[in-house]
């Protein structure tokens, strides 16, 4: 019984072949996983993050395999920030046909009491404000493109309540309101928008908030399956969504946690 996540699966297909998908929080975990599972599927990929030289890098490798991977910098908390990321995905593509908002942070873990005001707010201008942005900017593009789909990247924690968690858990809980009301608004319109609720990830933002072997270890027992998921397990989640397999699919949260709330 062990934390340790098993690698990515290898099988690819072209599910997103010749779709344009735009991904923020792609230098690292989730993001990047994404990036790398969209291409390897067919999409021509635009790599958005705060940090300019991760997805340069990550650009660069994708393209040296004869990938079509784009890097742009962006902060999805800022609006111009936002709307100049996706005029350069519609300028480098041509459109855009599919997006996974998946940038997000933690926060502080602390009793409620003692939670700061400005962690509050700095959480949900991450990981509401953010995704609210990028969907402002992106539906009038995928429009333009005859629709699309954007999947969102909740958590386990918008599902369920945990101690110690409040912050992040907001923030989680009204993405997941926000996406069905837009999923909703835009349904007759051929674009579908859904979440992603991810369990524990192995990810630069999992390992600040577990940094120990022993931690880790403990928070794969506490889910049915017994590890700590990889990234890739994420990727093929959103890919699923983005995809026609899913055409008949909006306005949901899909699960992705080892049964950790089936009970």
């Amino acid at each position: 019984m062990s934390y340790q996540n098993p690698p990515p699966l290898a099988w690819a297909g072209a599910r997103l072949k010749d779709r344009v998908v735009f991904v923020t929080g792609a230098a690292s975990g989730i993001g990047a996983a994404a990036v790398r599972r969209f291409a390897a599927e067919g999409a021509s990929v635009v790599a958005a993050s705060r940090r300019a030289d991760p997805i340069e890098a990550l650009a660069a490798e994708l393209r040296g395999e004869g990938l079509p991977v784009a890097a742009v910098t962006c902060d999805v908390r800022d609006e111009t920030s936002v709307e100049a990321a996706i005029a350069f995905t519609v300028a480098r593509f041509g459109r855009l046909d599919g997006a996974f908002n998946n940038a997000g942070v933690g926060g502080v873990r602390a009793p409620f009491t003692e939670l700061p005001v400005d962690s509050l707010d700095a959480v949900m201008a991450t990981n509401l404000r953010g995704p609210f942005l990028c969907m402002k900017h992106q539906i009038p593009a995928m429009l333009a493109s005859g629709g699309g789909s954007i999947v969102n990247t909740s958590s386990i924690g918008g599902m369920v309540g945990a101690a110690g968690n409040g912050i992040y858990a907001a923030s989680k809980w009204a993405l997941t309101g926000l996406t069905r009301c837009v999923a909703l608004e835009y349904a007759r319109r051929n674009i579908r928008v859904n979440c992603i609720a991810p369990g524990a990830t192995r990810s630069e933002m999992f390992d600040r908030w577990i940094p120990t072997d022993e931690g880790r270890a403990a928070l794969a027992d506490a889910f049915p399956m017994n590890y700590i998921a990889h990234p890739d397990d994420m990727a093929r989640a959103a890919l699923y969504l983005l995809s026609d397999e899913a055409r008949w699919t909006t306005g949901a949260v899909l699960p992705c946690e080892g049964g950790a709330h089936a009970d």
